[in-house]
């Protein structure tokens, strides 16, 4: 027999042929055993429906041959087929039936009449009468039937098959691939319908109830921030409503989504301390070309002179700096600063790098162009007045360039006081020298500090790109557009009774203009632009 389901092309078949038979066996327990009754369907693809009936009333041929017709009409009109080809191994039943011969037994007029109620349900039918050598199947299905007993009082529960009315799937997507199809109907399985509840099955066999978009939203809000949250984060937050007994599709991408608008949760976040830029080096080309200028204070307590202010310039080449304390950094204070210990030292500098402070924004000739960029990281906090200390700042070995500032710009190691007072073995050399030998001695290193000022010059450059490489690997890039939503980082030196407990960031606040090298300028949600710009590493995207 065919394995596939009887019914499953019975919406695609335009004619379905029924092949009915009867048979009543001729013996003395023709009372006790009854009469069978077979059809068999057969589908225009070959399939065949096989039917037994058994007969729990007396009955003549006749009537068994037209029980059999009627039982085989009935399938097909049940199974949705309305083109039949009906074949019958009883002459009569086929000739009453296709109005030939006329039905004079009462027994058979009420059969005849029904099936002539029968008949119109179709488009097409016709009766044909074959042999019933050529009728074996349906033959032995009546057979069969007519062999089974009935028990008085025994009624066995029939199998209740239930079929579709509309099909699985709907419609595909369009321009879905066979495979795309096949992975839909897989995914399909772990679904079912419980009255009009969607239920989707997990791996431990428990159900998950399914939900639309209202209702997630509806189940993320309460779930995160409601009487029972506690403001978790994504993945967690998808796991604890699937614990709930909740599922959609996307519920994890919905949850992360959700917490990352949560205006709480981006508050309260922890502090990103990644770089948001790439590294940016510079150097200068040559000693005395570049400066870095900024002021250290104040500072608590006070120098006994008043001085709680002390003004640092570093020279970007050879690390050299020089400092002086103030009571307070003036504009004027600055310049003859500059002038004293800069410009009269080691010439007119190309560049001036400062922050950008009020006492260090002033007009400049064109000889001496300021750049507004951060200050100089390497600062020698040393008091002013204390001038061997800031000596022995500039006798320490650079790491950054692989001398120390003295040699780079003397061209030789500066000579401690202690040296002096205990002979060492450079100074017991010296002392022995005429004063014309020391003197070309000298001028002899005056000429190799070129070469030693290159090979500093190449040691800062592979220096910095060590470090470069060390702080691009942190780095995680942030960009920032003019109309950008964004957090601030909040001064953490400013008292707040709430302590830990106090936000991390501030705002929202409104980027109003965006530079390449990182620093932008913001404005409140009013449209009150801050004064002075900050850099993007103070600051994070604000979702909504």
């Amino acid at each position: 027999m065919d394995s596939e389901f009887p019914d499953e092309d019975v919406n695609d078949s335009r004619r379905r042929q029924s092949r009915v038979d009867g048979s009543f066996t001729l013996t003395e327990q023709r009372n006790a055993v009854g009469s069978g009754i077979g059809a068999v369907l057969v589908s225009p693809k070959g399939q065949q429906t096989p039917i037994a009936v058994k007969l729990g009333f007396d009955c003549t041929n006749n009537m068994t041959e037209y029980e059999a017709c009627i039982v085989g009409l009935q399938a097909a009109l049940e199974f949705g087929a309305y083109e039949l080809e009906v074949f019958g191994d009883s002459l009569l039943i086929v000739s009453q039936t296709n109005g030939e011969w006329q039905a004079r037994d009462p027994k058979l007029i009420p059969y005849q009449r029904y099936i002539s109620r029968l008949v119109p349900k179709f488009k097409y039918i016709t009766f044909t009468y074959t042999p019933r050598a050529h009728n074996h199947f349906a033959d032995a299905l009546a057979t069969l039937a007519s062999l089974i007993k009935l028990v008085e009082g025994d009624d066995v529960r029939p199998l209740r098959i239930e079929t579709r009315d509309i099909p699985g799937i709907l419609e595909y997507p369009p321009r879905a691939t066979e495979n795309e199809k096949k992975y839909i109907r897989r995914m399909a399985f772990q679904f079912f319908l419980s009255g009009e509840i969607l239920y989707k099955r997990t791996h431990d066999a428990t159900l998950l109830r399914c939900v639309d978009a209202e209702e997630a939203n509806r189940l993320i809000q309460e779930m995160h921030a409601g009487l029972m949250g506690a403001h978790a984060n994504g993945p967690f937050l998808a796991r604890k409503i699937m614990r709930a007994g909740y599922y959609w599709l996307t519920m994890e991408r919905d949850c992360i989504r959700h917490v990352q608008t949560c205006h709480k949760c981006q508050m309260y976040q922890n502090s990103k301390n990644a770089p948001p830029q790439y590294l940016h080096t510079m150097a200068s080309p040559w000693p005395f070309s570049a400066w870095g200028m900024d002021v250290i204070g104040a500072i608590t307590p006070k120098a006994s002179n008043g001085h709680e202010f002390i003004l640092v310039a570093i020279d970007y080449f050879t690390k050299w700096v020089e400092a002086c304390s103030f009571k307070n950094v003036t504009q004027v204070a600055v310049t003859r600063f500059v002038k004293n210990n800069i410009i009269c030292r080691y010439g007119m500098p190309e560049m001036l790098i400062t922050d950008n402070a009020s006492n260090l924004k002033q007009p400049h000739d064109g000889s001496a162009m300021p750049a507004v960029q951060d200050p100089a990281p390497q600062l020698c906090s040393i008091p002013s007045e204390d001038e061997r200390s800031r000596r022995s700042c500039q006798q320490k070995l650079r790491t950054s360039v692989g001398a120390t500032p003295y040699s780079l710009v003397y061209g030789m190691e500066a000579v401690l006081p202690v040296e002096v007072e205990i002979p060492s073995l450079r100074i017991l050399s010296q002392t022995q020298l005429e004063e014309a030998e020391w003197a070309q001695a000298r001028y002899e290193q005056l000429n190799f500090i070129d070469e030693k000022r290159l090979a500093a010059l190449c040691h800062g450059q592979l220096y910095q790109r060590r470090i470069e490489r060390a702080y691009n690997k942190k780095a995680r890039p942030r960009t920032f557009q003019p109309g950008d939503l964004v957090l601030k980082k909040r001064n953490m030196a400013l008292s707040d009774p709430r302590g830990k407990f106090a936000p991390s960031y501030e705002g929202p606040y409104v980027v109003k203009k965006a530079f390449s090298g990182g620093a932008i300028i913001l404005a409140d949600m009013d449209g009150e632009e801050f004064r002075s710009p900050i850099n993007s590493d103070s600051v994070i995207k604000y979702h909504v």
